[in-house]
């Protein structure tokens, strides 16, 4: 551990407070760019992710509903082409087993009074080819059987069975017999049987109307349950995206307003940056008007002498006043020595080429202990030699300007200064026990400085200060372009005085 000290003496504050109340642990952003804009937590994704699942949801909610009311239309559309087909096949057979009958009864008269056998032949296989189509279309209307048709069907089948039968009979008859009982059988055994055949076939039929209106109004129970289904769809879909919309007018108004923020940031920061060039320009020139005064005042002045006492030395008689001349030629070649070595070492100190950051940190610290009575502690943990040139300058550079700020502004009676070296970055900050600040108010060049020095690295600084407890500014820089190398953590004592 490294450790500067200095004898203290208070100084003015750091900035006139103003009688603005304290702000704590403001965080500064430098690697955005830009001015020294208050840190911002991340924004939460939260609310994007609730869009994302809101808005998908509500998608697939709409396509699962398209999907399914498809699929009920089209399970009611094809129950309804169904029983539709169902009820005309059905009502075809019953149709055509009437007319078949209706048919018979001609096939049969005609068979009656046929005067010559082969006419009654030719009626008799008529009818057999009738009693085909009759059996054929029962058998038809039986796989589309409705369970209330069972009953009267099998009625139904066993009278037309019986019908059959008794026309086998009588195409069994001589012309004799045909003549004798056609009337008889046609008024006493056929149309009673033909009558009863058809009432049954009628009773069919309207069992199978009842069993139409029964399945149109599960159709019509179907659609009714399909709207009840859509309603609540819509309604459903309708509440989602309202509520969806909500969340994204609220989301884009707070983006919106963040968007205006950050850019008044950024046009503040802009401003900022602009001031800063223009008063580096005017800083250099004021450098560069000091140091010509104080070459031509002091070095210029110094050489003026060293010249005349030389013209002196040279025409004098008497040796001691030739060893006076040359005295006082040797005072003035020491006294330039020193203004030119002074000079030099405010441009740049040399010992931070020569011998490191932790030196010149030290003999900054013993000079400002020097001029101004302030206590400079300078405590460095880890390996500082390796570090890259800019990272040197950098650190040596917000130091200085912090300890002078503390011995110009702060009325601080003792800094510290701590200088820390880990694996991927160095940490250095500078605290002192003066006034503080108000750091919503006071935006200086220093600090500006400071900022562009850091982000130009690629670090972060933290500015902590509060009215009475003092100030705080650290920095981080990360140290990405050097090979990781194991940092000796021993500290080391260089005495500052």
């Amino acid at each position: 551990m490294q450790e500067t000290r200095s004898a203290a003496r208070p100084r003015a504050p750091w900035r006139k407070s103003g009688g603005v109340p304290s702000r704590p642990n403001t965080f500064f952003d430098l690697k955005s760019g830009g001015g020294l804009a208050p840190l911002l937590p991340r924004a939460p994704r939260a609310a994007s992710l609730v869009l994302w699942l809101g808005f998908g949801g509500l998608l697939l909610g709409i396509l699962a509903a398209a999907i399914g009311t498809l699929t009920a239309l089209d399970r009611v559309s094809g129950e309804e082409t169904g029983i539709g087909k169902s009820f005309l096949e059905r009502v075809g057979a019953l149709d055509q087993m009437r007319s078949q009958i209706y048919l018979s009864g001609t096939y049969v008269r005609d068979f009656l009074l046929s005067p010559d056998a082969s006419g009654a032949a030719a009626q008799g296989a008529r009818l057999e080819a009738l009693e085909v189509d009759t059996r054929k279309a029962l058998d038809a209307y039986a796989r589309s059987l409705d369970p209330a048709e069972r009953q009267p069907f099998a009625a139904l089948r066993a009278e037309i069975e019986d019908y059959w039968g008794v026309l086998k009979r009588m195409e069994a008859w001589s012309p004799e017999q045909r003549n004798q009982q056609r009337d008889s059988f046609f008024y006493d055994e056929l149309v009673p049987r033909r009558t009863a055949m058809l009432q049954i076939a009628d009773r069919i039929a309207l069992v199978n109307e009842r069993g139409l209106a029964r399945a149109e109004d599960s159709i019509e129970r179907s659609a009714s349950s399909l709207r009840h289904t859509l309603l609540i769809t819509f309604g459903v879909t309708l509440a989602g995206g309202l509520l969806l919309t909500l969340l994204t007018i609220g989301h884009t108004m707070r983006l919106e307003r963040e968007l205006e923020r950050r850019l008044a940031e950024n046009t503040r920061a802009r401003a900022d940056l602009e001031e800063l060039s223009a008063r580096m320009v005017r800083a250099q020139e004021n450098e560069r008007r000091i140091l010509a005064r104080e070459l031509h005042d002091e070095v210029g002045q110094s050489l003026s002498a060293i010249l005349m006492e030389s013209e002196n030395a040279e025409f004098a008689e008497k040796p001691g006043e030739i060893r006076e001349h040359l005295a006082a030629v040797k005072g003035l070649a020491e006294k330039t020595m020193n203004e030119v070595r002074d000079l030099a070492l405010l441009l740049r100190p040399s010992m931070l080429d020569d011998f490191g950051l932790v030196p010149a940190l030290n003999w900054h610290a013993r000079e400002t202990g020097k001029r101004t009575g302030l206590n400079v502690l300078v405590r460095a943990a880890g390996e500082t030699d390796d570090l890259p040139e800019e990272h040197k300058t950098c650190i040596y550079r917000l130091v200085q300007e912090a300890v002078n700020n503390s011995a110009r502004h702060s009325s601080a009676r003792t800094v510290e200064v701590v200088v820390e070296r880990q694996d991927s970055r160095v940490l250095f900050s500078v605290r002192d026990d003066g006034c503080g600040f108000d750091t919503r108010f006071v935006r200086g060049l220093g600090l500006l400085g400071m900022e562009e020095r850091v982000r130009r690295l690629g670090g972060q600084l933290r500015l902590d200060s509060q009215l009475g407890r003092g100030t705080l500014i650290a920095a981080e820089l990360p140290l990405t372009d050097l090979g990781a190398k194991n940092g000796n953590q021993n500290g080391h004592s260089h005495p500052a005085g």
